[in-house]
């Protein structure tokens, strides 16, 4: 029986040596849910996108009161299109439902592109393969586990 999404995610943070703790909680499905639920700012939740950029799916992670920043992407990136992913995009490409998606595009042979501004976060928290599991762990450690390409790829909502 293969592993599930969030036994993956525990597994990668142990073999970083990254401490987490686990919340198990009712389902919350948008990212101010989670923070209310969690009891935590909406700007420590690392959001999880799944985009197409040009012919290539990859995961942008941003600080959750953030947006894509789709044309300065665009833009940065020289790409001439981008888009998110549609839910059977996301279902095939992750197992998951859109929304309890983590940080972690090397769980899913994605490339993981991070908003630097996550990092003005001390502790970042995401839900963690299923929407009533959440984890929270220093936004260093995160770093270090899923060594992303940082940028500038968010905006203010």
């Amino acid at each position: 029986m293969s592993q599930s999404v969030f036994e993956r995610v525990q597994e990668l943070l142990r073999q970083h040596g990254a401490a987490f703790d686990v919340s198990r909680h009712e389902p919350v499905y948008t990212s101010q849910a989670a923070a209310d639920v969690r009891g935590t700012s909406l700007a420590s939740g690392a959001k999880a996108l799944i985009c197409k950029g040009n012919d290539k799916f990859v995961m942008f992670v941003m600080p959750a009161d953030l947006k894509l920043a789709s044309k300065a992407v665009r833009k940065s990136l020289g790409w001439r299109k981008l888009r998110f992913a549609n839910r059977d995009e996301v279902l095939r490409l992750t197992g998951l439902e859109p929304g309890s998606i983590p940080p972690f595009g090397s769980l899913f042979s994605l490339e993981t592109l991070c908003d630097r501004r996550l990092g003005l976060n001390k502790e970042i928290n995401f839900n963690a393969g299923d929407h009533c599991i959440s984890v929270s762990m220093s936004c260093e450690d995160y770093l270090d586990a899923e060594s992303p390409e940082l940028g500038d790829f968010g905006q203010q909502q």
